[in-house]
C-alpha cells in the first residue's frame, strides 16, 4: 500500500530520508551554535511543519527511524537539563507531553499495612 493510501491528505513534505535528516541536522547545529535548548517545537519550525505533521512521519516506516532518533536526542537533552535542578517544572511538562513520561505511584501492602507510596517516572513506548 502506498503512503498516500495509508495517510490521505497533503503530500509528504520530505521525499527522502536524507532530505529530512539534513534538515534535522541543520536544526541541531543551529541550536548548538546559538546555545539554544533542543525542543520539538523548534524542530518543527526548522522543518516548516506543525507537531502533528512531524508525528505523522512516525507512521511511515521509511521515516520512522529518523524521527525517533531526533526525538531521542531532544529527550536526552532534557533529561540532562533535569540534572541541573534549575527550572525543571517546564522540562517535566515537556517530557510528559512530548516524550510519553508520566508519574506513577506504587502502593505495596505488607501484611495489612501500607508502606509509603513510591513515586516512579515511567515511559510509554
Amino acid at each position: 500500500m502506498s503512503d498516500t493510501k495509508k495517510h490521505p491528505g497533503q503530500p509528504m513534505k520530505f521525499k527522502t530520508v536524507e532530505d529530512l535528516q539534513n534538515k534535522i541536522d541543520d536544526y541541531f547545529q543551529w541550536a548548538d551554535d546559538n546555545e539554544k535548548p533542543l525542543t520539538i517545537g523548534r524542530l518543527c519550525c526548522f522543518l516548516d511543519c506543525d507537531r502533528r505533521t512531524l508525528l505523522n512521519y512516525n507512521h511511515n516506516d521509511k521515516f520512522f527511524p529518523t524521527i525517533k532518533k531526533a526525538r531521542q536526542k531532544i529527550e536526552a537533552s532534557k533529561e540532562e537539563h533535569l540534572q541541573s535542578g534549575r527550572q525543571v517544572a517546564g522540562i517535566i511538562f515537556d517530557l510528559k507531553n512530548n516524550h510519553g513520561w508520566k508519574d506513577t505511584k506504587d502502593l505495596t501492602n505488607d501484611g495489612g499495612k501500607f508502606e509509603s507510596p513510591v513515586v516512579n517516572v515511567t515511559l510509554d513506548d
